[in-house]
């Protein structure tokens, strides 16, 4: 049984905040009572292991990080690609139902954010339960430099972040600088003013870049592999 319960409540609350959960939304995606983790937040209820469980199965977080503050949050490589069927049967609505995808190539252009997820863009909704996040959105992705993880043609969920000096050492981001836009695992640098953004294809060198050039950071969530064979 965890012992340290004033820490272990401090990251779980910061993973609500990583994530922008309520608790009751919180409590949904680990699959626990609402009353339950209001009282665990609030040390009505010691920490439990099938809590402690419950988080890092369902929201793939590192139980060293939850447990020990060791380790990263989300310590793997790279979120979770989910099986997306041929587009013809896919889930895709145009009504306000579910996640939004928008007409955009992330990885083109120098669009502004204010302007490129305006309405007149969205030209349709994706409602799969592994994404049900009112905060994210569905983009297009072209290009190599990340494949075979993500790969040319490929759709990618992504979370806007409030803070975009608060970085998952090592996860995947949509990173907008002024003139450029790419998606990069972002590792840590030597110089802690500056970031290094990695490819997963070897055929591309790390780029440096200094933090403070990082207009905007989007945390990918979900990688979308789309099978066109009929």
């Amino acid at each position: 049984m965890p012992q340290n319960d004033k820490e272990i409540r401090e990251r779980i609350k910061y993973l609500m905040q990583e994530l922008n959960c309520r608790q009751v939304q919180f409590a949904q995606r680990i699959d626990v009572d609402t009353s339950n983790l209001s009282k665990y937040l609030n040390g009505h209820l010691p920490i439990s292991e099938a809590l402690v469980n419950r988080i890092v199965v369902n929201l793939g977080v590192s139980k060293d990080w939850l447990l020990n503050g060791t380790d990263l949050p989300f310590a793997k490589a790279a979120p979770a690609a989910l099986a997306v069927p041929p587009v013809a049967q896919m889930p895709v609505s145009r009504q306000p139902l579910g996640t939004p995808v928008y007409d955009i190539d992330v990885t083109a252009g120098t669009t502004p954010r204010a302007t490129m997820f305006g309405d007149e863009q969205i030209v349709g909704y994706v409602n799969l339960p592994e994404m049900a996040n009112a905060n994210c959105k569905i983009v297009r992705v072209s290009g190599d430099s990340m494949s075979p993880v993500i790969k040319n043609g490929d759709f990618i969920a992504v979370r806007e972040l409030v803070n975009a000096q608060q970085i998952y050492w090592g996860q995947i981001y949509v990173v907008l600088l002024d003139d450029y836009r790419m998606v990069k695992y972002i590792r840590r640098h030597a110089d802690p003013a500056m970031v290094t953004l990695r490819s997963e294809n070897k055929a591309y060198d790390d780029i440096d870049i200094y933090r403070r050039d990082i207009r905007e950071l989007m945390f990918v969530q979900h990688i979308l592999h789309i099978d066109t064979r009929m």
